[in-house]
């Protein structure tokens, strides 16, 4: 991915935007390459960077910068199937102080879908990255519990990648599966 800096996002952005936020400038001045690029518009503050970076950056925001980011919204992926990298990991912060918000998002290869655990920065990223990894079988290397939270074990692969068949059958388990005495299951 290129170091870019987005001045005008989609019909109607002003120019400057990314440049003319002060935390998207801070974060470029002091994580400088591993920030890939940084974009605002309509008051949406986003930055892109190295996975690697994840962790000091994410520090950062909820300890040192002005606002204090000290709550995470969400962690989710999105597939872009057909593209390189495929995933985009992507984390809404939020500023319980004056409801500011930043987007963090991280390129992310398919052949090694992982990306380092925010569960040390903040706690409630547990069960939001075992719900990613659920999904889109996206890894967090360092995660406490990192296994299924939705779906059963004997799931097989990842339902919100794109390339996922749809009309895929899965092993039928629990009550009235095969196996199973009577195949009625035991209600109560």
């Amino acid at each position: 991915m290129s170091d870019r800096v987005a001045e005008e996002g989609p019909e109607g952005a002003e120019a400057g935007g990314a440049e003319a936020n002060p935390l998207l400038r801070s974060l470029k001045e002091r994580f400088g390459e591993r920030i890939l690029a940084i974009e605002a518009f309509r008051g949406d503050a986003t930055a892109v960077l190295a996975p690697a970076a994840l962790l000091e950056v994410a520090t950062f925001l909820r300890d040192e910068a002005r606002p204090a980011f000290d709550m995470l919204l969400d962690v989710t992926a999105v597939d872009f199937l057909g593209r390189r990298p495929r995933f985009e990991i992507v984390y809404h912060l939020v500023s319980t102080g004056d409801a500011s918000r930043v987007r963090l998002k991280l390129p992310v290869e398919e052949e090694t879908p992982s990306v380092p655990s925010l569960v040390p920065v903040w706690p409630g990223a547990n069960w939001l990255e075992r719900e990613t990894f659920d999904m889109y079988g996206i890894r967090f290397d360092g995660h406490p519990d990192l296994r299924r939270i939705y779906l059963y074990d004997e799931f097989i692969g990842h339902p919100l990648r794109k390339d996922y068949p749809k009309q895929k059958r899965q092993p039928l388990i629990g009550p009235g599966s095969q196996g199973e005495a009577g195949g009625q299951g035991g209600g109560r």
